[in-house]
């Protein structure tokens, strides 16, 4: 399986493109450095902004690094982009985890102010 250096050498050869970019950003996001998997998987919905699972994943890298509006923002983003691809169980997901971001906002848990 390849490792983090692998897809570094690969990028840094010039072979940019969404799936490299998302195996990146999972790859990441495995060895728990969430901020550096949200940097490869926002460039990963760059390259092909109808990659839901790019979407999926985006948002769980920056829920982890409490970014959490723009959490719910890639969220919805990929509910879209899933329901019109018709991979409802993405859209489901998707849809559980923005519910529990706005909950939390909902709440006040978040420390977000009114607005944001």
């Amino acid at each position: 399986m390849p490792s983090i250096a692998d897809f570094e050498s690969m990028l840094a050869q010039g072979r940019d493109n969404a799936l490299l970019r998302f195996s990146l950003g999972n790859e990441y996001l495995k060895q728990g450095d969430a901020a550096k998997a949200a940097e490869h998987l926002n460039r990963a919905v760059e390259h092909d902004p109808k990659y839901s699972a790019a979407w999926k994943l985006l948002g769980r890298a920056l829920t982890e690094t409490e970014a959490w509006l723009e959490a719910l923002v890639a969220y919805q983003q990929g509910i879209a982009v899933a329901e019109a691809r018709g991979d409802k169980q993405a859209a489901k997901e998707m849809t559980v985890f923005a519910r529990r971001i706005e909950a939390a906002h909902n709440n006040k848990t978040l420390g977000l102010k009114s607005g944001d």
